[in-house]
């Protein structure tokens, strides 16, 4: 066990508590929380500020507590040896955090604190032994961190503290979480499992039901013994088959308080004073402020010796405004205050807003309050509904006063509709919903979500609660606060008005001082085209189409329930009779035993738990070799996973009131800037399968108009060829020729005349998979020839088009520099561990880092079209209702009589959006529904 050097216990002061500190979690998360930041000599170091700032906060809040911070020795520890592949999914370290490691333990020994690890054994199993000897020794522990692992160490004595949130976590926020005492928490982990960590867990059981299984049976193993008793079919097969993966987990997720360390607990304590240590590591890393605004200082006498720290804290990255700002909120439930506020913005010329609602839906939930901000600390809450979907205003003559809604809507339209008054939220996209459906037609507003995502990309998350907390070093109010968890949570429109008022108008404030931050930083980071001419004008449209929905035949979806559910039973039917006995076809273990111990098929190979690998790729393979058996069960898999994933959940995402669904774009989530789409996704229907067409039958149009399906040709080929400056390519797009034929021609040196469909299929492979970072190996695999084979015709694709190869290789050698690539209009796409010491793991990010420029390019074309499209469309000029984005495609419902003509335009949109070497080719058709439009 290794531990930066601990001071000599003194006897006339025994701090009365044990802070055990999560070192490992305060790594990660203040890696993940803060922007990238470097020293002079650019060693990245934005960790290891985010690492001190949180060690200050402990510090300077509980100055008498013994002290100890626990750190992960390695990845690998006893788990393995239960099982291979715990945590084997994880991605690997960041490569700018790796260099900071060593850092933030020698900041550990600057701030005087125990720096503990031990090998074989991961921090939290420190932390559960310490807490046990403190225990023994009547010492009170509490746990710094927010890891839902160390939650089954919670008990009378020790308790844990969230360094973020700055909130307590006792024996009832505990039960909150997992519907268990802490003691059972480790049954609820082990039967709901892990996927962060790989803990296996049961399939389908998921924390509720584990919950309600283990207070009917106490703990695992009784449960385990007596699946008999369950009366679920589906729930009882479920543990039945996966007993011994649930008993494995909890193995995983125990953990062993029995470690073997060698410093007790009166070690465990803060060296007084740092002083100057902690002022030489700070100086030496190039924190200069920091180490002058910190207010350590020797104490007067070592007998008796505490750390204490001058008020100021610690900021976090230099774009932090330090001004203190004194925060006014007000609660308005009066006209004239309303209209003080509507005033203080036109004189302001800008406000910052937000929204509280009823639900997350825009379509499915209505307003219950507006909060507004018109200066940094000045904002204010208007209450609409509460009272309203709760029973803390169940008696009306307790109803709080607010203003009616018309009367605050018609007071804020003129204020929300004015262009000259500039309007501020976060994920301005749900406000303006709320306020589409109020009769509010705002002018355009800005979004700091969206600057954040354009700016930074995704080199943190964009929420609202990190924003404020990473550039403003403030700790925001969080919804569950205020509304309460689990069963205890209240809606929004029962929270009383005070608790309200702090939360929403907070929400306003952090917004309106996020806007200052993020605004200036356009220009000099060469941003602001994509912010301005993409991502900004694209909010209302995202927001109408979210709105509109598309239009779902319920009838179509459950007779596709029926069949696939017909078809599902049949082949079960068929595969256990071919194995000759009855099997759970869903079982990856029981399947392999089926085919690889039963039926002897060869090219079988076992996981690291021991049993037979049944991936796709494996039993693809056997299909290949002419086994019908195995293709049987693929089937059996696709058609289970259309009728679950969407055939069935599609019907409960119906609107009843207007039978469309209404689908979530999300417009800061992916690296190079494209939409995803979830609940429900509809960007992932499947195209190819004639299945998947028959759910995308169900998508129809509403009477009197069709639906339309515009997407663009062999974009990102032709975005190759631009970006490359490959002439050869260019110039047969430009004579609109076979792109397919030509690199045959080229590579293979095949003259056109005597071209043969397999030849140019090897060719399409080639061309999409080279656009891809595909491998010899890769491409083998779809075009039926040996990897020598297919390295070969990388390597004469290569030498035909050696533009191609220059760009990959300068694409590559950016990223490198930056962390980072862009795409033809400046879009920063992250590209996560292009410069890591795993071999592997560089080789995907380099792939990664020569797709982005194409796809992200390719995004924002797309966008760019939405953006123009949306405009004819409220001018009047094309008559349509845009509905959904899928990637390259966009899907639109017209008029039936002007299908053509739409058809027309919107393809002549799409073409004309860039002006490249080479043309950009748009299709449209129309149809009933959507799998024949496309």
């Amino acid at each position: 066990m290794t531990a930066s050097p601990a001071p000599t216990p003194s006897s006339s002061s025994q701090p009365q508590e044990l802070f055990l500190i999560d070192g490992s979690g305060f790594i990660f998360r203040a890696f993940h929380a803060l922007p990238p930041l470097t020293r002079p000599d650019g060693t990245p170091v934005g960790a290891v500020v985010g690492f001190c700032n949180m060690l200050y906060k402990v510090l300077t809040d509980h100055p008498q507590a013994r002290v100890a911070v626990i750190f992960d020795a390695a990845r690998r520890n006893f788990r393995n040896d239960i099982y291979a592949e715990y945590k084997a999914n994880r991605d690997e370290t960041p490569p700018d955090l790796i260099p900071q490691f060593p850092l933030i333990r020698e900041a550990t020994q600057a701030f005087g604190l125990p720096g503990l690890e031990l090998d074989g054994f991961e921090a939290d199993d420190l932390i559960a032994t310490y807490a046990r000897l403190a225990e023994a020794e009547g010492v009170p522990v509490t746990i710094v961190s927010s890891d839902k692992d160390l939650m089954q160490l919670v008990r009378p004595g020790v308790r844990m503290m969230d360094p973020i949130k700055q909130i307590f976590i006792d024996e009832p926020q505990v039960f909150e979480k997992f519907g268990v005492t802490p003691d059972k928490v480790v049954y609820i982990q082990a039967l709901a499992g892990d996927a962060t960590d790989n803990v296996p867990g049961v399939p389908s059981i998921g924390i509720k039901t584990a919950a309600q299984l283990i207070n009917e049976y106490g703990d695992l193993e009784t449960l385990l013994n007596s699946t008999a008793s369950i009366k679920q079919p589906k729930r009882r097969e479920a543990l039945e088959q996966n007993a011994e993966a649930a008993r494995i987990s909890l193995k995983l997720v125990t953990l062993d308080a029995h470690a073997p360390v060698t410093l007790g607990v009166d070690m465990l304590r803060p060296e007084h004073p740092p002083g100057e240590r902690l002022a030489t590591f700070l100086q030496a890393q190039g924190f200069k402020s920091l180490a002058s605004r910190l207010g350590a200082r020797p104490a007067a006498s070592s007998a008796a010796a505490t750390t204490t720290y001058a008020p100021a804290q610690i900021s976090a990255p230099p774009t932090v405004p330090s001004a203190v700002v004194e925060q006014k909120y007000e609660l308005v439930v009066t006209e004239e205050a309303l209209k003080r506020w509507v005033a203080a913005a036109y004189e302001a010329r800008r406000f910052a807003f937000d929204t509280e609602t009823m639900g997350l839906t825009p379509a499915l939930v209505g307003l219950v309050g507006i909060s507004l901000a018109v200066a940094p600390g000045h904002a204010c809450y208007i209450p609409l509904a509460h009272g309203q979907g709760g029973d803390l205003f169940a008696d009306t003559s307790a109803q709080p006063q607010q203003l009616p809604v018309k009367t605050v809507i018609a007071t804020l339209k003129p204020l929300f509709e004015d262009p000259s008054v500039v309007k501020i939220a976060h994920n301005a996209k749900y406000d303006m919903q709320m306020f589409m459906k109020e009769g509010i037609e705002m002018s355009l507003p800005e979004d700091t979500m969206m600057l954040s995502y354009v700016l930074d990309g995704t080199s943190h998350t964009h929420g609202l609660d990190d924003l404020a907390r990473t550039f403003c070093n403030h700790t925001m109010i969080s919804y569950d606060e205020v509304t309460g968890t689990g069963k205890n949570r209240i809606p929004f429109s029962a929270v009383a008005l005070d608790k309200a008022c702090a939360y929403a108008a907070e929400d306003a404030d952090f917004t309106l001082r996020l806007y200052d931050v993020f605004k200036p930083r356009l220009a000099p980071e060469k941003m602001v085209s994509v912010y301005e001419d993409i991502e900004r004008p694209l909010i209302p449209v995202i927001a109408r189409m979210e709105l509109m929905g598309v239009k779902v035949d319920l009838a179509v979806l459950k007779g596709l329930s029926h069949t696939f559910g017909e078809k599902i039973a049949t082949l079960e039917e068929e595969i256990q009779k071919k194995a000759g006995h009855p099997f759970n076809v869903g079982s990856p273990k029981q399947l392999g035993v089926v085919l690889f111990d039963e039926m002897g098929l060869p090219g079988g190979s076992k996981t690291k738990t021991g049993d037979w690998s049944t991936a796709v790729d494996v039993l693809e393979d056997l299909a290949s070799q002419g086994h019908d058996f195995v293709e049987k069960i693929l089937e059996w898999r696709h058609l289970s996973k259309l009728k679950s994933t969407y055939t069935e959940a599609l019907q409960a995402a119906i609107n009843p009131a207007n039978g469309r669904v209404h689908t979530s774009f999300a417009m800061a989530s992916t690296s190079t800037g494209r939409l995803s789409s979830s609940d429900p996704n509809l960007q992932n229907i499947p195209i190819r399968s004639e299945e998947g067409r028959m759910i995308r039958r169900a998508f129809v149009a509403a009477p009197g108009y069709v639906l339309l399906s515009a997407d663009y040709s062999q974009v990102e080929l032709r975005l190759a060829a631009e970006l490359a400056g490959i002439e050869t390519l260019k110039q047969a797009f430009r004579d609109r020729e076979d792109i397919h034929a030509i690199t045959a021609s080229k590579v293979f040196g095949i003259p056109l005349s005597e071209m043969t469909p397999d030849v140019r299929r090897q060719a399409k492979a080639i061309n999409f998979g080279i656009i891809y970072g595909i491998s010899g190996f890769g491409l083998s695999r779809q075009i039926g020839v040996t990897p020598g084979e297919a390295g070969t015709f990388i390597k004469q694709y290569m030498a035909r088009f050696p533009e191609l190869a220059t760009f990959m290789e300068e694409t590559k050698a950016y990223g490198r520099q930056h962390g980072f690539v862009r795409t033809k209009y400046g879009r920063k796409c992250v590209i996560p561990g292009i410069t890591d010491k795993n071999g592997a793991r560089r080789a995907g990010a380099e792939r990664q880092a020569i797709n982005a420029p194409l796809q992200g390019t390719a995004a924002d074309l797309v966008k760019m079209a939405m953006v123009r499209i949306d405009h004819l469309i409220r001018d009047g000029k094309i008559d349509a209702r845009m509905l959904l984005q899928v990637h390259d495609e966009l899907v639109f419902e017209v008029p039936e009589a002007k299908a053509a003509e739409v058809s027309a335009q919107i393809q002549a949109e799409m073409e004309a959006i860039a002006d490249f070497s080479i043309p950009l080719e748009a299709s449209a058709d129309t149809a009933n529904n959507w799998a024949e439009a496309h």
